[in-house]
């Protein structure tokens, strides 16, 4: 795959590191749920040629974070604390997929836990806690380039 993979779209935002490891995409399904995937690419490996765990760690948070602001226009959010459990190896090949559910939304904080799957085998169960924040703040970017 060199692309977007069919029925899923990229997220229109910029993140030199995500897109780097990227592309990571996402699909709106059912109920408003959010799925998320990558092909794993020989990229995305570590040295015994299994995906490396920090690349499956990354699109956990990528997947929980745009959970996390579903459906919340002009707000953003920060990754303040993310437990990752592996419980299978990732292969090059492997279609790559996520799903998260918000388990807690207080004023500050935003509580989410998914599973990252191929096919029908798990290799990550995570849990996080992100920081709500809103746009109207603007970015470091942002008040650079201001």
């Amino acid at each position: 795959m060199t692309g977007v993979p069919d029925g899923y779209r990229l997220f229109e935002y910029v993140d030199p590191f995500e897109d780097l490891v990227g592309p990571l995409c996402y699909r709106e399904e059912e109920a408003g749920r959010l799925r998320f995937a990558f092909e794993a690419q020989p990229k995305h490996a570590n040295t015994a040629g299994q995906l490396h765990g920090g690349v499956l760690m990354t699109f956990a948070d990528f997947a929980l974070c745009l959970t996390a602001i579903h459906g919340l226009p002009g707000e953003r959010c920060v990754t303040v604390s993310l437990s990752c459990e592996f419980t299978a190896p990732g292969e090059v090949g492997d279609f790559v997929e996520s799903t998260a559910e918000v388990v807690r939304r207080t004023r500050s904080l935003t509580f989410v836990r998914g599973q990252v799957t191929a096919g029908d085998r798990t290799l990550l169960n995570y849990s996080a806690i992100v920081k709500r924040l809103t746009r109207s703040v603007g970015t470091t970017r942002d008040r650079q380039a201001g």
